[in-house]
């Protein structure tokens, strides 16, 4: 509990301290602190006696310092998350930045070639390239259970020897540090992946019609009951006189199963129960409450009637043209350059139209609030024993490159002079937000692979340089990063447990299923219904990862 307190200590300071310091010129804060203080101390990476990067560490034959070997024309295929949004005149696979990686890695005799993976059919893709021998050379995925799996079964790499190493990847080692590339070590210390770091942890928003609530004289809700009966009168009587609106879609549904969770006040608990997954759904009981609101929305007409088929381009499209009332979604999602500047869409096509982040409503329990957060590591990058040893060592340089000022710095901030300027504390701050969206936002985050969210040395300058992007709505974005950090703080986990790899995939077919069934069946058959989601799961082996998670949690407190 005291790690918990702490760490949102830093959080509620952290966001003050942003707060009053943009409200003068030199708003970058603190300088010393760490990118990812925001997030709790990673419980596996803390068990561990062997550190990667130890001086003492032998020598290897590998060497994987970007600048120290000379390749010899290696060619290796690299994973590219393809979003549908390129602009006119390039490809996901043609534009000045693939150019630029290839231009950088031609300097020690790599090339790169980009196989590209539709974002949101990442993990059925992964499968499918992984059991046909297809998968690229570094292949990516936000699930770990998924990438570990492939690593027990002996598909994968075991990194070690290409990274702890005394000499080698000395970028990847000073950019990620050891609490982030721990996270994608097994018990036994093998590294089955590179992980990510995020800039920030910060999570999810609600988002809400702010002139819908005015034009009705009604407060922002801070129940479930207010919400429920804000979303009718949404539909039923907005302003606007729509008779298509849709009261609500939950993109992400972190915050809003906190809503009902009877466990979200015990940091123990909510580590066994990890959160958002299958296991979350059998071990919380609350979590058939969230399923329960969840239903009568759908019965009551307040979701989309097809919402579990909803593509996040049809959901962006209920924002913009104004027929989306309430929503869950990535933080900072209304105005982020990177889903397409959603309000300011919006207000090209309703003018009237206004879009707020609230604070976390009450959890129907306890009565507190409590917002979702992510751990400190992202995406995780792997590779398949398809991959040559040359090409992984040249892999693992591709990476450390990645963590260089040349490397994952001008991938996501561009150049100097062209697409920023540094402030007087050298923070890059955006020249033109809407000239660099098109020419480099809407890849930059895909093919910048060790840092989600972008290349930045602290949380502030994070924070700085990312409301200067959205020009017009700079209080949006400190007001979205602020209602995201309201209430208890709530940290995903990286433990994953010994049988997790072998039961996910099954687990999470059942999951997918049933999660509809639940939804969208019939009041009375609610229960029903659930009872035999929470059997088939037990079938499937979900009580052996609670009763593996729930040893390894006991030990830990």
């Amino acid at each position: 509990m005291k790690k918990r307190l702490f760490a949102l200590l830093l959080v509620t300071c952290m966001l003050l301290s942003f707060v009053a310091g943009c409200a003068s010129k030199d708003a970058s804060g603190g300088k010393d602190q760490d990118s990812t203080t925001a997030a709790a101390p990673d419980k596996k990476a803390a068990d561990k006696d062997t550190k990667s990067g130890d001086p003492a560490a032998p020598e290897s034959k590998y060497q994987t310092t970007y600048g120290s070997k000379q390749f010899d024309n290696v060619t290796i295929k690299v994973e590219l998350f393809d979003r549908s949004n390129a602009p006119e005149g390039s490809t996901i696979t043609d534009n000045k930045w693939v150019k630029y990686v290839n231009e950088q890695m031609s300097k020690v005799g790599i090339n790169v070639e980009f196989v590209t993976v539709p974002r949101w059919d990442e993990v059925v893709k992964m499968q499918s390239m992984m059991a046909s021998g297809t998968a690229p050379d570094i292949t990516l995925t936000y699930t770990y259970a998924h990438a570990e799996d492939y690593f027990q079964q002996g598909g994968t790499w075991d990194l070690v020897p290409f990274i702890d190493g005394a000499g080698q990847a000395e970028n990847m080692k000073a950019y990620l540090g050891d609490n982030v590339l721990d996270i994608g070590r097994t018990v036994n210390n093998e590294l089955y992946g590179i992980v990510a770091k995020r800039a920030v942890t910060t999570k999810s928003n609600f988002f809400i019609r702010k002139d819908w609530l005015d034009g009705l004289n009604r407060k922002v809700p801070t129940t479930v009951d207010e919400l429920y009966d804000t979303l009718k009168q949404f539909v039923r009587e907005n302003p606007d006189g729509r008779k298509d609106v849709v009261g609500a879609q939950f993109w992400n549904q972190w915050n809003t199963r906190m809503l009902f969770s009877e466990l979200a006040g015990n940091e123990k608990e909510m580590d066994i129960s990890s959160g958002d997954s299958a296991v979350g759904d059998y071990y919380d009981k609350g979590i058939r409450e969230f399923f329960r609101f969840m239903n009568k929305l759908y019965n009551d007409g307040l979701l989309n009637p097809e919402y579990y088929t909803l593509s996040e381009d049809d959901f962006k499209s209920q924002i913009v043209t104004g027929q989306l009332a309430f929503f869950e979604y990535s933080v900072n999602g209304s105005v982020d350059v990177l889903r397409g500047s959603l309000l300011k869409t919006l207000q090209e096509n309703v003018p009237t139209a206004d879009i707020i982040s609230i604070p976390p409503m009450k959890n129907v329990k306890d009565g507190k609030q409590y917002s979702g957060a992510y751990p400190a590591g992202g995406l995780i990058a792997f590779c398949p024993l398809t991959a040559s040893e040359e090409v992984v060592e040249a892999c693992m340089t591709y990476l450390d490159w990645m963590c260089t000022k040349d490397g994952g710095f001008v991938l996501y901030h561009g150049f100097e002079g062209e697409h920023f300027e540094f402030d007087a504390d050298g923070v890059p701050i955006v020249k033109d937000a809407s000239y660099n969206s098109t020419d480099k936002d809407w890849i930059r985050t895909d093919i910048f692979l060790t840092g989600n969210q972008g290349y930045f040395a602290t949380v502030d300058e994070f924070m700085v340089c990312s409301s200067k992007e959205a020009p017009g709505y700079e209080d949006k974005v400190i007001e979205n990063y602020k209602n995201a950090a309201v209430g208890d703080i709530i940290f995903d986990t990286t433990f994953t447990s010994a049988s997790t790899p072998s039961l996910i995939t099954d687990i999470d077919i059942i999951k997918d299923d049933y999660r509809v069934k639940c939804i969208t069946c019939t009041p009375d058959k609610f229960d029903a219904t659930y009872d035999e989601y929470l059997g088939e799961l037990e079938e499937a082996g979900v009580k052996t990862i609670v009763e593996e998670r729930t040893e390894y949690y006991n030990s830990i407190y």
